[in-house]
């Protein structure tokens, strides 16, 4: 059994939706999260670029001690993991749009996924809708702007809804059923996006798979921490702390956050 917090890292505050989850699955486990907010959003960068930001937040994490890495973004997975897994002697849990449960579940044929440039153009995103989605529609949308208004705390913005709605009219006109939420940050436009999905349209996304896969590495690799008091968790962003702070205030765990230079 190990005590040593999990690491997770993403491209800004998006990925606390999968540390919420995370912590919920496995209330006694200690959680070290980066926000690497400096940087947002990976999913307009180069993947050399990518590759370099996720080498970075890896290595601050090992330092950190951390026992396991989850690679809280889509755009780091899709372009980084395969290269952190073949360098680094610790497990990664990465993260993927579900379309395997959307493309099985559709009724119409047609799926929508929202997720950024650097996650669609990827060629995991690929190789996935191709073994996953044949004969299925897959409507592919880029949410350009969204990830930033999300890291400057708009997102009860009157402009936020508009952008999102305007890219989500489309695939509804498209007979889309199923909205596939192809980026960490997207979770907290759930709110928004009932209010403009009809009740037919199934909103997924991968936060609680994440979860379960991450505890059943944890189990096979002996790293469950044994703890019988509930953990503690550590945020460090090189943002702005109270967005970081506001997206989080409603846990009821034991929690810091503070500003790094990473």
């Amino acid at each position: 059994m190990d005590d040593r917090p999990i690491g997770i890292f993403d491209s800004g505050i998006g990925g606390t939706s999968i540390w919420g989850e995370i912590q919920e699955l496995m209330p006694y486990e200690n959680c070290i999260y980066l926000a690497d907010s400096k940087y947002a959003p990976y999913g307009e960068k180069s993947q050399e670029r990518i590759l370099e930001l996720s080498i970075k937040n890896t290595e601050y994490l090992l330092n950190q001690n951390c026992k396991l890495i989850v690679v809280a973004c889509n755009t780091a997975t899709t372009n980084a993991i395969s290269y952190l897994r073949a360098n680094y002697n610790v497990p990664f849990i990465g993260i993927e749009p579900a379309i395997k449960p959307a493309a099985i579940n559709t009724k119409s044929k047609i799926i929508g996924i929202l997720a950024t440039k650097g996650t669609l153009s990827s060629g995991l995103f690929h190789s996935t809708t191709k073994n996953h989605a044949a004969g299925i529609t897959v409507l592919e949308q880029r949410g350009t702007g969204l990830v930033e208004m999300i890291e400057n705390d708009q997102l009860r913005s009157k402009e936020l809804y508009q952008l999102l709605e305007s890219y989500i009219k489309p695939m509804l006109d498209q007979g889309m059923d199923y909205l596939v939420l192809g980026c960490t940050h997207y979770p907290y436009l759930i709110p928004l996006l009932k209010k403009m999905l009809p009740e037919h349209v199934t909103i997924i996304d991968s936060g609680e798979a994440v979860a379960r896969q991450t505890k059943i590495v944890l189990e096979k690799n002996g790293l469950l921490s044994n703890a019988t008091k509930l953990g503690s968790h550590q945020f460090y962003t090189n943002g702005d702390e109270t967005v970081l702070s506001s997206i989080i205030e409603s846990t009821t765990v034991k929690y810091t956050v503070q500003s790094k230079d990473f």
